[in-house]
């Protein structure tokens, strides 16, 4: 466990924060002088979600992108833990510690195991990118934004290698509109993927000859491909709510309802942000870092004893969604019109908004901490 001690308390009033992602994350640091702050994450940094794949084919991109906590979170304290139960006063942690809180804010997004501290992050990107470089073929499973953006990382680093992409829906970004996932499937074609669709792979049953793999798919075609990287959906962060004072606020896919200020819904004082949400809108990093400013705001004038009106309210986004392909590209889909190519790419695929990010947490946004 790692703590700080807060530098000023501020007005005295107990938050914690339970989920360190890029809504939990963003919560703290804009809170911090507001609120006595204690943000509860199982790991010792903050990783800007958009940058992962980047991060993958290019290791010395995580440096800006995987965050130390006390970086951008100064006048807090850090518990280093899993939280595992909720009470009416309290946060219990994996470690045994009992943290109390008059406001309470759940951003356990969805479920990723991931290395705890950022110098084991970083050493995993290059564990990841020596695997890739090390192979002559890839295989993807999952055709989500995740699998796409993967794909074209590698396809344009690494043009050389076979890389082929498994999904086992109709068409790729099957969470936005179709014209998206169309267009992503001939850039995808056009840089010589191969993609596969309407099917699944066992991978519980690989055949390995001297490091080459040997795949099957649900439709009996068999891949073959030195490694392979899963890019499926992620479970809701939820589970550790379930014998919880919460339990009976979350709805039938195991997400937090909450009403239009972000509180959950029948707490006046527990609120939840980001993915965990039962808000209808895609799950967004820009949104989620919506909601934080939204239930920062609404802290701060609780504290304050402002009256109920002026607290914000949160409205489900439009279904903008941005999928880099490669260094260059990218495919974006916006409510008046669906592009793809190098204009959306300019906005997103040079830098991953990793700059942009970082300054918006307080830091330069080139300059390395460590």
């Amino acid at each position: 466990m790692e703590e700080q001690k807060a530098s000023s308390w501020g007005t005295g009033r107990r938050l914690v924060v339970v989920g360190g992602g890029v809504a939990g994350s963003m919560l703290a640091k804009s809170a911090q002088f507001t609120a006595d702050v204690t943000l509860i994450d199982p790991k010792d940094y903050f990783e800007i979600p958009w940058a992962t794949l980047r991060s993958t084919v290019e290791p010395s991109f995580a440096e800006r992108a995987v965050i130390k906590h006390r970086d951008y979170f100064t006048n807090g304290r850090v518990i280093t833990s899993n939280a595992i139960d909720v009470t009416e006063k309290e946060v219990m942690t994996e470690d045994g510690e009992a943290v109390g809180y008059d406001y309470l804010v759940i951003a356990t997004g969805h479920k990723d195991p991931v290395p705890k501290t950022r110098k084991e992050r970083i050493a995993h990107y290059h564990s990841e990118n020596e695997k890739i470089k090390s192979a002559s073929s890839v295989l993807i499973v999952g055709g989500g934004p995740t699998g796409v953006e993967l794909a074209g990382e590698i396809a344009v680093d690494y043009p050389e290698k076979q890389v082929t992409l498994v999904h086992n829906g109709p068409r790729l970004l099957g969470y936005i509109g179709p014209k998206a996932g169309d267009k992503a499937l001939r850039w995808l074609k056009s840089r010589k993927v191969e993609v596969k669709l309407e099917q699944r792979v066992d991978l519980d049953n690989v055949l390995d000859d001297e490091g080459r793999r040997t795949y099957r798919t649900s439709s009996g075609e068999t891949i073959q491909a030195d490694c392979h990287f899963l890019c499926t959906v992620k479970p809701v962060g939820s589970s550790w709510l379930k014998d919880t004072v919460l339990k009976s606020h979350l709805d039938a896919k195991g997400r937090l309802m909450v009403d239009e200020y972000l509180k959950v819904k029948g707490r006046d004082n527990v609120f939840a942000i980001g993915d965990i949400t039962d808000i209808p809108e895609l799950k967004q990093g820009y949104l989620a870092q919506n909601h934080a400013s939204v239930v920062a705001k609404n802290l701060k004038v609780t504290l304050e004893g402002g009256k109920p009106c002026r607290l914000s309210t949160h409205k489900p986004g439009a279904d903008m969604a941005m999928v880099s392909l490669g260094r260059r590209e990218a495919v974006a889909q916006f409510p008046f019109a669906t592009i793809s190519g190098i204009v959306p790419g300019f906005v997103k695929s040079r830098d991953m908004f990793v700059g942009k990010t970082r300054k918006a947490m307080g830091l330069d946004p080139n300059v390395v901490e460590h």
